[in-house]
């Protein structure tokens, strides 16, 4: 979306001058007084004058730190954002409203939602972010209203006007969360083959996310400069049921490994005895030969031995 903010070009001056000549304007306008109080003058009406603006110039100063910014206005209408760090003095009837380009972490609560396969599941985020465009923070969205707790003519702090924004980025990010979450499975056992899904994707998912949290907040002048899934569960209702189903398919997965390595043990064992001509078994003899191997290879427990004591045949 297209900027409107641009730099203030108004007239800016040192603040060490200007005090310097707001002492001097003092110490004249008392010398004044003193004068006129002898009789060496007629009217004190340049002292009075002197003390009058010795008394409003002051409203003129102000003061930014490193990645600070003030958004400035002369009677409503916005006349640039000024950057410059240190201490200035700027025309007294300028009204400024001070905001953060500091980065700033974001860690709301964790939300329940549902995958793209409608089970309920439990996840949250972590972001970074900060402010983009002054202009747009201030009058593209109603920061003013929310840091003033409703009012929008109240003065407002900076510390206030930055929780408005972070207010308006957790409602987005919520937003945001729930429909990167609706896009996919939660694990492999709900998805399609190949396809992504949120405990697999990793750095993939997070780009996601931040590609629509940055949408959604493109008209608000904010920009998230990371986001991660911090954390992801089912939810506690079907977590229990979730958990067994992933226990059988764990145990289910070993016993294939264990039968795959009995058979070729087997196998091995008969091709064995054949080259090397220590038994010749028969058909029965070898099925026999082969499940009393698959079940000492396949048992949960230690198998019993029987010695058998007659013949082969």
């Amino acid at each position: 979306m297209e900027t409107k903010e641009f730099e203030f070009k108004g007239f800016a001056m040192n603040g060490f001058v200007a005090l310097f000549i707001e002492i001097a304007i003092v110490a004249l306008s008392v010398w004044g007084f003193v004068v006129f109080a002898n009789g060496q003058l007629s009217t004190p009406i340049l002292s009075v004058v002197g003390l009058l603006l010795a008394c409003i110039l002051p409203i003129g100063f102000r003061k930014l730190e490193p990645n600070e910014a003030m958004v400035m206005l002369f009677f409503g209408k916005y006349k640039g954002t000024f950057t410059k760090t240190g201490f200035y003095w700027v025309n007294f009837l300028m009204t400024s409203k001070k905001v953060s380009l500091r980065a700033r972490n974001l860690n709301p609560d964790n939300i329940k939602v549902n995958d793209k396969t409608g089970n309920p599941i439990m996840i949250g985020q972590i972001l970074v972010w900060k402010l983009k465009d002054t202009y747009k923070a201030m009058f593209e969205i109603d920061s003013q209203t929310m840091a003033g707790g409703g009012s929008g003519t109240a003065p407002v702090s900076v510390s206030s006007r930055m929780r408005a924004f972070e207010s308006f980025i957790q409602v987005q990010s919520d937003a945001a969360l729930r429909e990167v979450a609706g896009m996919y499975a939660y694990d492999e056992n709900e998805a399609e083959n190949g396809e992504l899904t949120l405990r697999s994707g990793g750095n993939e998912i997070n780009e996601v996310l931040l590609a629509k949290l940055n949408e959604r907040l493109a008209m608000s002048g904010l920009e998230v400069l990371e986001a991660r899934i911090n954390y992801l569960a089912y939810s506690p209702e079907i977590a229990a049921v979730m958990l067994r189903r992933q226990q059988a398919a764990a145990i289910i997965s070993a016993r294939e490994k264990i039968v795959e390595g009995a058979v070729s043990m087997v196998k091995m064992a008969l091709d064995k005895l054949k080259t090397e001509g220590v038994v010749e078994l028969d058909e029965e003899r070898k099925a026999a030969m082969v499940s009393n191997l698959m079940v000492v290879l396949c048992a949960d427990e230690s198998a019993q031995p029987v010695v058998n004591t007659g013949s082969l045949y």
